[in-house]
């Protein structure tokens, strides 16, 4: 990456990158969050604490160990002149606020999205991670079937599935697991709970994991024995819905237009009002990045991009159901990640 080009494009001296997942973008730095990056004319600069010495030393370009985080603006000081761009979405007011106290007499300048768009196109070294966190993720769902079951609490599962995913190489999870039953599967952003899964209803399972820094992200809904015809009818809609969106996707293809696909077919089958998120959203080192597949979305499908598709129907107090693989853009069409099952499986 040309950075001089980068500073020229933005009318900048310098930018100081604060956002963690954009450090290890940069300079692969596992621990993005303890981590700065400064960018100027000179070069680049990873700015860290004495926790990460050895890590520090193994970067692509120099570094400059903090030994008290009270000095670190002591330390900037040798790289801030002239306008110097901060990264509006994550750096606090606070810390702006104090950069103006003690550096007078530069100019701040937002910037947004920098990073975050350059992001959204994955190298093949990118694609190969995530796609060996589907992998590791399908091998988690095959093996957490036997643990849904009458009687066994979603934290139960939920811990199980945390427990293998580990075990078997995932740095850690993408997300919070979502395992949410019953009525409870209503809600999208469920969680888990001590609530005993019971003969007869619907579990959600929503989850990822981390390979590499690059997150997975899947959903499949299971039945518990056999369900209500009302729970087969919701079921099949959104499962249509899902392969009808998925079939679409494609360079060239709008984030809004593949959403109201999904959205109309759910609205035919009646189900139109309880569909209440989005079509999906791309995937990388943070689990929620662009493009965005949505209503407003504003953004067009590129090759390389990877996103997911998981429309869902929740109907509170009666059940929810979401359906979710993870697809890399091809030059021609997509590739699913997500191998597992996608038709209804009666556990």
């Amino acid at each position: 990456m040309n950075f001089n080009l980068l500073l020229d494009e933005l009318e900048l001296d310098v930018l100081f990158i604060s956002n963690p997942h954009n450090v290890r973008y940069l300079s692969g730095f596992v621990e993005g969050k303890d981590a700065r990056i400064v960018i100027t004319r000179t070069g680049v600069t990873l700015i860290t604490d004495g926790r990460y010495l050895v890590e520090a030393s193994q970067q692509c370009f120099p570094h400059r160990i903090l030994l008290k985080r009270s000095e670190m603006h002591l330390l900037l000081a040798e790289f801030f002149l002239g306008r110097v761009g901060i990264e509006a979405d994550h750096l606090s007011v606070a810390t702006l606020d104090s950069f103006k106290k003690d550096f007078p007499t530069l100019e701040f300048v937002s910037t947004t999205g920098v990073f975050e768009k350059r992001r959204q196109c994955k190298t093949p070294e990118e694609t190969g991670l995530i796609r060996k966190a589907a992998a590791l993720a399908d091998l988690g769902f095959q093996h957490i079937l036997p643990f849904i079951k009458p009687g066994v609490q979603e934290l139960e599962v939920a811990l199980e599935l945390e427990f293998f995913l580990r075990k078997n190489g995932a740095e850690g999870l993408a997300f919070g697991i979502t395992v949410a039953s019953g009525e409870r599967s209503s809600m999208p952003h469920g969680g888990v709970s001590k609530r005993k899964i019971q003969q007869g209803e619907l579990v959600t399972l929503d989850f990822g994991c981390v390979v590499g820094g690059y997150c997975s992200d899947m959903t499949r809904t299971v039945a518990v024995g056999k369900i209500s015809e009302e729970l087969r009818s919701i079921y099949q809609a959104v499962l249509e819905a899902q392969i009808l969106a998925l079939e679409a996707v494609g360079p060239g293809k709008r984030g809004q237009d593949l959403d109201m696909l999904a959205r109309n077919h759910l609205a035919s089958r009646g189900y139109g009002e309880y569909f209440t998120h989005g079509l999906g959203h791309g995937v990388g080192l943070f689990i929620h990045e662009g493009p965005s597949l949505g209503q407003t979305s504003e953004d067009t499908l590129e090759a390389g991009n990877i996103v997911t598709i998981e429309p869902g129907v929740y109907i509170p107090n009666v059940a929810g159901c979401r359906i979710e693989d993870l697809a890399l853009v091809t030059q021609n069409g997509y590739e699913v990640f997500s191998k597992s099952p996608k038709h209804l499986i009666e556990l």
